[in-house]
């Protein structure tokens, strides 16, 4: 006779489902701390880079207490490697534009003062006739006035932005200097997992493109169609190794992941009773059936204060508060299908896209789905600046939107042969797949909107088939 709720077979084999999302207060976290494998996501090394010196320094003293367990995933580090020129590229462009974007702004402040001014002149003409006080703004609020006013705030300014320079990582063309390179290199040691055979890589490749994420099955799914097979299916390659890598440690009965990555296809989204998004069951599901261990998913921030508590690492509430800064934006420096339905693109950003592409901005008014239009502006604005048809504005995102792929397999169910587009326009109609909100706005456009939004898409994919090949 069953004694207790938790040995039905029923509720042991479907637990998962049924218990809630992770907790700090859980009974059972302390264990993989202290005993399980530790498996930092990409996105978790990159963010090294996004933090001060002092922070740095701090996690990954913090990291130095978990290192006899810590394992490196060989596609994580090549993700690694492959993506940290960018980051740091990408930081010295922010430091090195800093000061004149600043100059811009203040520029701009001085311009909206004045312009405020006349605005208030011409109603004191209008409306009362006031021509005496309107002359007498010109006197109070002088352009003498205004530069005298600013010039304390603009020197402040400026200063704290030349200041920032020293925050800088310069590194040469061959990669030498880098620091964050070197200690996380120290950090693993041997504990680097070798490139998996090739002909494992394309088997895993192909169950990703053909069965799992047809099927929504975590994780990965929602990378398809963005590339190639295997450039969409890093997420899955991660996850079959780690899962290979578990099932030959029978030692190890917990396996503690961390990644900044908690969209859809790792994170079941709230809803059915659930206030909050949870890593999906079957992800522990599949880890226990695959390899017997456990399996627990945290944010960097909940990691490094779970190690703060079980392993007394001494990290302060200023780095605590980086971390999480740099969390969110390694996921907001990137605009995926996903966060653009929900992401509302600045005017100027759209302005300057439509312009650089020749296209009038009611184009958008054809697409009916409020969703698709979303993705399709983040689209034009992504692909005008991978084109370089425009230069990047302050502070935009990467964008990563695919609307058309070269594949044999169908990426995602909704998406539509390259048929669909028109004869002489698109020039992979035998060999394409074409994303449906592109499909939408391309059929609702004029002959000349569609052959540039066409060249546009069919310039990009080529762009990326060259730059993978």
């Amino acid at each position: 006779m069953v004694s207790s709720e938790g040995e039905y077979p029923l509720i042991r084999q479907y637990r998962d489902w049924i218990q809630n999302g992770p907790s700090e207060k859980d009974p059972d976290r302390a264990d993989f701390f202290t005993d399980g494998i530790v498996v930092l996501d990409t996105n978790v090394l990159l963010s090294l880079y996004e933090y001060t010196p002092t922070a740095r320094e701090q996690v990954l003293k913090a990291l130095q207490s978990v290192r006899q367990r810590l394992w490196l995933p060989h596609q994580v580090g090549l993700e690694f490697v492959q993506n940290r020129f960018r980051i740091i590229t990408g930081r010295k462009k922010a430091l090195d534009d800093a000061q004149r974007s600043l100059q811009n702004k203040l520029r701009d402040a001085k311009t909206s003062i004045k312009d405020a001014r006349a605005f208030t002149q011409g109603l004191l003409i209008k409306y009362a006739q006031d021509t005496e006080t309107s002359r007498n703004l010109d006197v109070e609020i002088s352009n003498k006035a205004i530069e005298e006013l600013l010039s304390g705030w603009s020197a402040t300014l400026e200063a704290q932005v030349k200041r920032l320079r020293e925050y800088d990582i310069s590194i040469s063309p061959g990669g030498q200097g880098d620091p964050v390179l070197s200690q996380v290199a120290a950090l693993f040691g041997d504990k680097v997992a070798v490139p998996p055979d090739a002909a494992e890589t394309r088997r895993r490749v192909e169950e990703a493109s053909s069965y799992r994420f047809p099927n929504l099955i975590p994780p990965g799914f929602k990378d398809a169609g963005k590339g190639t097979s295997l450039a969409s299916s890093g997420d899955f390659l991660l996850w079959e190794e780690t899962i290979g890598y578990m099932a030959n440690s029978p030692e190890r009965s917990h396996l503690l992941f961390v990644s900044n990555d908690t969209k859809e296809d790792w994170y079941q989204p709230k809803g059915e009773g659930r206030s909050a998004s949870r890593p999906w069951p079957s992800l522990a599901s599949e880890l226990r059936q695959r390899t017997g261990a456990e399996l627990r998913i945290e944010t960097p921030g909940d990691f490094y204060r779970g190690v703060n508590r079980f392993l007394d690492a001494e990290i302060a509430e200023a780095t605590y508060a980086e971390i999480d800064r740099a969390a969110v934006s390694t996921v907001e420096m990137v605009v995926t299908e996903q966060s653009a339905t929900c992401t509302q693109p600045p005017p100027d950003l759209i302005a300057a896209a439509f312009d650089a592409a020749g296209l009038d901005e009611s184009l958008v008014d054809n697409i009916d789905d409020g969703s698709s239009r979303l993705i399709f502006i983040w689209w034009l604005i992504g692909v005008t600046a991978q084109l370089e048809r425009r230069p990047r504005l302050d502070d935009e995102p990467d964008v990563s939107l695919a609307p058309a792929t070269r594949s044999a397999v169908k990426p995602d169910p909704d998406w539509v042969p390259g048929l669909r587009l028109h004869l002489g326009e698109w020039p992979y109609r035998s060999s394409s797949w074409i994303a449906p909100w592109f499909a939408e706005s391309v059929n609702r456009s004029s002959r000349r909107e569609r052959k540039i939004l066409q060249g546009l898409a069919a310039q990009q994919l080529a762009f990326e088939l060259a730059d993978q090949g």
